[in-house]
């Protein structure tokens, strides 16, 4: 890591000499993120258990580890596992392990993430994907601190600390029958709604520098900088992925932008248009535009935040915008549209 990005990290991170959380890995200068620090700062040293809530690629991966280095368990393992990512009938034996001959291929005894993990903390990453039958599971370690291997009748007890996260509304999945309500209360003793990045826009500026200096040091190049209105145009921009969005499209100019300067038409058009402020009030005739090209300009902003919040699903679409899918498919041509390949990435 070189110096100016160290000298960048000790910029937009406060550390409070004093207090034993370390924020190193963490960008926040605005009052969303302050009172997240505050907040870890005051749990860290608790046993208590913690739900992060939050959109995919808002940190909550970063929080999580965040506060078990503040703990009194920093010196101990941080084991994380994503519930949505490991196929249902896998995740049992990867929580709790397993014994020889538990089921074809297990060739010798094997610990799992909780046994890993003991006197650490364990991160239970997407929990809200989690099966009613491995729920009953989890609720009796948080219960009674205790589990066996899968072919196992020993019973094991851990005292590894429960971090849990997910992206979705955990208490609408309670009145849904999702999600088991005794499981929901255990788990939100002390929740943390992590903020959107379109609610830190006085961190983006930030981000993209942090990011292009990480980036520049892994391609041996001088950092490019953003020019003035490139930068407005991210920071008016929605990030529906939210950080790891902004991440892969720093990583992205880095790798293919030549010059020393980030201008406007470097970016994605999505990102581009919508940046923009694509209205009609934003078209005033005093901006120098003429009527038939601010009418284009919002009817392609129409267009792309419609497929993009269906996915592009055309009849869906369509059906968003109250056109029939044939007048859809002609626009996308006349525009020359086409899907964002990282849209689907966060």
């Amino acid at each position: 890591m070189t110096d100016s990005n160290l000298r960048l990290k000790n910029k937009v991170i406060p550390i409070k000499a004093q207090s034993r959380v370390i924020f190193k890995d963490i960008i926040g200068h605005g009052p969303a993120m302050r009172k997240i620090f505050r907040i870890v700062e005051k749990v860290a040293n608790s046993d208590t258990t913690i739900m992060l809530n939050g959109e995919t690629g808002t940190g909550k991966g970063v929080i999580a580890r965040a506060i078990h280095k503040a703990s009194g368990r920093r010196d101990q393992p941080f084991v994380q596992i994503n519930c949505g990512a490991t196929p249902e009938g896998l995740l049992e034996s990867e929580f709790f392990g397993y014994r020889r001959g538990a089921f074809t291929g297990a060739t010798a005894d094997k610990a799992g993430k909780f046994e890993i993990a003991q006197g650490g903390t364990i991160f239970l990453d997407e929990i809200g994907d989690m099966s009613a039958d491995l729920q009953v599971k989890v609720l009796r370690v948080l219960e009674e601190g205790e589990f066996e291997r899968v072919g196992g009748n020993e019973t094991i007890k851990t005292d590894a600390r429960i971090i849990a996260a997910t992206h979705r509304d955990l208490e609408e999945e309670v009145q849904k029958g999702n999600f088991r309500e005794d499981l929901f209360y255990r788990l939100y003793v002390i929740p943390i709604m992590l903020p959107t990045l379109k609610e830190r826009k006085s961190d983006i500026s930030y981000f993209v520098s942090y990011f292009i200096e990480q980036f520049a040091d892994k391609k041996d190049a001088s950092p490019a900088k953003f020019s003035d209105d490139a930068m407005k145009i991210l920071v008016n921009y929605s990030w529906p992925g939210n950080v790891r969005e902004l991440k892969n499209l720093i990583e992205r100019l880095v790798v293919l932008h030549e010059g020393e300067q980030i201008l406007p038409e470097d970016l994605p058009e999505k990102i581009r248009i919508e940046g923009r402020g694509a209205s009609p009030r934003k078209y005033s005739s005093g901006e120098g535009i003429s009527f038939n090209t601010a009418v284009s300009e919002f009817e392609k902003a129409l267009i792309i935040s419609a497929l993009d919040k269906t996915n592009w699903v055309k009849n869906r679409a369509a059906q968003l915008l109250k056109i029939k899918r044939t007048t859809l498919v002609e626009k996308i041509k006349r525009y020359n549209l086409e899907k964002d390949p990282e849209s689907n990435n966060y």
